[in-house]
Order: structure tokens, then sequence, then C-alpha cells
């Protein structure tokens, strides 16, 4: 985009975790934020172009650092049998449509446990520029010795080792990782980032005193390791939502469950306890959030959409609705959901709207107050100043 435009936001959340400021206008020459200031400076009889969004609230595009994108989050575990079993056709088309779930969704960048080379490679025409989101990906899980061989992990933008399972999990997968087989992992990790997926106190510690750069989920980790990585600048991805869906999936009869407002049955039998113990995992982890918060450890928003019942895109606003649960302002909020993903995963064109960077962001219409909800219906996607030629408001639907 050459030339200069003015966009006037009614509402403006820059993402650094500055309040929210009334009435500004962003200045755009080709695709950078030149200036930001009062609308009422703004030069509006100077013939340049001005998109006037004085309705609505502007925020910096979300990213979401947990998500598998060739993963299908139905509840029926047949459907995702079939997703796990697809050939490569199938897992591209479901690539694609996980790709336009999270951009209808306002999530621009995601970092994807997948290995995606192959399906990206062969999939240059379906992922159209304008509609590709940035995604970074870890090249797959590392679970076991049998993942990194003779200390070679797998290739990708950043490591991503599953140290103790997902919280969710039943079982523990065969062979899991000792501290040794970690501390061999992050010295082969070729400067790439490390993420560590760790709960509970000794886990978290060992991946801590084995040098990880993040640690997800960290549940029961206690306020030991959280003072631990406040102290070391290690990035916590605390995935609240799966917690929460563990709740509401845990209906007293077994087959009566919620995915966020929408009802529907499940199959299998009865758990008893269950119920219980979910309500007692998120609680315990929403007080660690609120806990992180006041001791200043730096955390982003990960949702680990393609896990059960946990949606690509939409999942991303109900997370952030639990970082506002545990006591973090909506500011604090969207620098957790853009800001402090974008840096971490060296997404240069995503993070907060300040001078100097890319005009990448969201519109919603409304209020603040109607946050992070609003970001279900958006008003507009604007990237690199202009609007996204992929977002529609109203899609046509074909038959």
């Amino acid at each position: 985009m050459g030339g200069t435009r003015f966009i006037v936001a009614g509402r403006f959340i820059d993402g650094s975790g500055a309040g929210v400021r009334k009435n500004v206008f962003l200045k755009v020459t080709d695709t950078i934020i030149t200036a930001i200031g009062p609308a009422a400076d703004l030069p509006w009889h100077d013939g340049s172009v001005i998109d006037d969004f004085s309705h609505c609230v502007i925020l910096p595009a979300l990213v979401d650092c947990s998500v598998s994108l060739t993963r299908s989050p139905s509840v029926d575990w047949q459907v995702r049998l079939d997703a796990d079993e697809a050939d490569t056709a199938e897992k591209t088309a479901m690539l694609e449509r996980h790709i336009s779930y999270c951009h209808a969704y306002g999530v621009l960048g995601v970092a994807a446990s997948d290995d995606l080379s192959a399906l990206l490679a062969q999939d240059q025409e379906g992922l159209a520029p304008g509609s590709i989101i940035d995604i970074r990906s870890s090249g797959g899980l590392c679970r076991s010795r049998q993942d990194y061989g003779a200390g070679n992990p797998p290739d990708g933008d950043f490591l991503k080792i599953d140290y103790s399972g997902n919280i969710e999990d039943e079982e523990a997968p065969y062979l899991r990782l000792d501290p040794e087989d970690l501390g061999r992992i992050l010295q082969h990790r070729g400067g790439r980032k490390a993420i560590v997926v760790a709960n509970g106190r000794q886990q978290v510690a060992e991946a801590l005193a084995a040098g990880c750069d993040a640690i997800e989920q960290g549940y029961g980790m206690g306020e030991d390791n959280l003072r631990k990585m406040a102290e070391k600048d290690v990035l916590w991805i605390p995935s609240v939502l799966r917690a929460k869906n563990g709740v509401d999936g845990a209906g007293s009869s077994g087959d009566v469950c919620c995915r966020f407002s929408q009802r529907y049955v499940a199959p299998g039998k009865p758990n008893p306890g269950a119920e219980a113990f979910w309500k007692k995992m998120l609680a315990e982890q929403l007080i660690q959030l609120r806990r992180a918060r006041e001791l200043g450890v730096k955390t982003a928003v990960g949702t680990g959409a393609g896990s059960v019942g946990i949606l690509h895109g939409e999942s991303m606003g109900e997370e952030m609705k639990l970082f506002i649960k545990a006591g973090y302002s909506l500011a604090e909020t969207i620098l957790c959901a853009s800001e402090n993903g974008a840096r971490f995963f060296g997404m240069e064109k995503l993070g907060a709207l300040t001078v100097g960077r890319k005009a990448t962001f969201l519109i919603t219409r409304g209020t603040v107050q109607q946050l992070p909800r609003k970001l279900s219906y958006l008003e507009g996607i604007y990237v690199d100043g202009a609007p996204s030629v992929t977002y529609r408001k109203n899609p046509v639907k074909v038959v």
C-alpha cells in the first residue's frame, strides 16, 4: 500500500498494557504507523484518505501461542480418529479451514505444535497472500527419547517438549522424558526457543532448571516456581481453557456437556468425580494466574485449539475471559493476547500498535466493555494499513 491513510478510532487499545484511549487517530504511511494522536488534531481537510471508526474499538491482532492446526476439535472420537488418519489432501483442506477460522476471529498469529512443512509447501496456491496468518511451527512435539534420537529434536521455528503430558491426558505417553533427557534436548536446541509442557511442582522446577524459555500449562506448579519464572523472565502460557473445558464436559450424568454457549451430547459413560476434579483444577489455575500477575510473570494466551472441544479462533476470546476472571485488566489481557506472544515467537508484523510498527489491527463495533465477547463478530480487520482482502463481516454462504 502506497501513500498515507488516516484511521480514526473511538476507543484505542494499543496492546502495550496501557489503558484505553479515546478518540485517537493513526497515521499510516506505506503500511507503517507513523503517528498516533488525538482525533481533534486530525487534518480533516487536506485531501488525505480518512477511515472513520469513531464508533468502534481498535485493538491489535491476536496471537494464539498453543494450537494444533491439523487436529479436529470435534467431541466425536471417530471424527478425530478419521482426521488423524486422513490423507494429505484431506489434511491440507483441514489446515486451510482451521487457518480461516483463526483469521475470522482476529487470530493472525499462531504457534502450532504440528509439522506443517509438507502441507504448507503443497498448498501455496490455496493459502493465497492476504489470507495466510503468521504461523510458527515446532515441527512436531518432542515426547520421548525416540522423538529426538541422538540429541536431534524435530526441525521447526521453535522447540516444544511434552514433559508432563497435557493436563487432561488420562495416561502418560510411553517412555516419558527424564530430567537428563530434557537437559540434553535443550543443549541441542540450536538457538531456538524452547517451550516445555509441564505440570506439577517437581516437573516445572526441572524444566526451569534445564533452561527452558517458556512453560505451557503449569498446573499445580506452586508459587516458588512462579517466582523463579519472574526472576528468569520465563514466559507462562497457562492454558486455563483446558480446565474450563473439562468442567463444562463433566456433566453430572456424564452425557451432557457444554461447549461455551452451545450444548451437545457427548458419548461415553459417567465419570464420577470428574466434575469436582476439574473445578479444583480450574480454581487453582485461576489463583496461580492471579498470583503470576502480582509477581510480574510474563504471560501469554494459548488456547490448545485442536484439543477436544477447543475451537480454532473462537477459543481465543474464551481464554481471554479467563484471564480477566483471574484479575487481569482488559488492557493487560490484550497485551498477553498480542504483544507478548508476537515478541516471543518473532512475529514482526504483529503485536502492539505503536509508531514504527505495521498497521495490522482488529476493529470491533460497540463499547470496550463488550470485549472480548465482540471478537466473535469483528467489524473489520486491517492488514498492513488496509482492509483485509480475506475477511468478510457477513460471509456469503455458498450452497
